[in-house]
């Protein structure tokens, strides 16, 4: 009995220990949440994505347009202006809209892919810096989908991973 007390007291010591260990090392070290924004900034223009790739879906520059705007005023301490005044201006356009083949069996396609690339630029008035960032993801779909069927039910996921995607390269360290 005295063994089994030993045991149960070590199992409560490394729980504990283990629990205040990623309870202090997971705060300190990763902050997906949490938007990196000199004090200095204030103010953002989102300009309109437009879309200049090869085949151009009418539906994305609008919807990530819309999408990313609301992303950053609703996570970050920004203020968006529409006037000339601005800290930040966030402009972009849709780079690659591309539909491939992702695999093949018995002759037949399996599976296929859409790629999504946006090249976006971030112009720091306050700086007078220029940076230029491009985004780029793929999505897979079934091979007996249309590529308008594949368009319309990957349709939000698109728009919210590449607006994800879009809002952590201009706000994240990592």
């Amino acid at each position: 009995m005295n063994q089994f007390k030993k045991i149960v007291s070590f199992a409560v010591i490394v729980t504990i220990c283990a629990a205040s260990f990623v309870g202090t090392s997971s705060c300190h070290v990763y902050k997906f949440n949490e938007a990196t924004i000199p004090d200095s900034i204030k103010t953002v223009k989102i300009d309109f994505i437009e879309n200049h790739a090869r085949y151009i879906n009418p539906q994305l520059s609008q919807q990530l347009t819309d999408r990313l705007r609301q992303k950053i005023v609703g996570q970050t301490k920004l203020t968006q202006t529409n006037s000339e005044n601005f800290d930040w201006e966030i402009g972009g356009y849709i780079s690659q809209y591309d539909f491939s083949t992702s695999a093949i069996s018995q002759q037949q396609v399996t599976n296929n892919r859409l790629t999504v690339g946006v090249h976006i630029t971030l112009n720091d008035t306050k700086s007078g810096k220029k940076t230029d960032y491009d985004v780029a993801r793929s999505f897979e779909f079934k091979g007996d989908l249309s590529f308008q069927q594949a368009e319309q039910t990957l349709g939000d996921e698109i728009v919210r991973t590449i607006a994800d995607e879009i809002f952590n390269k201009l706000f994240s360290n990592w």
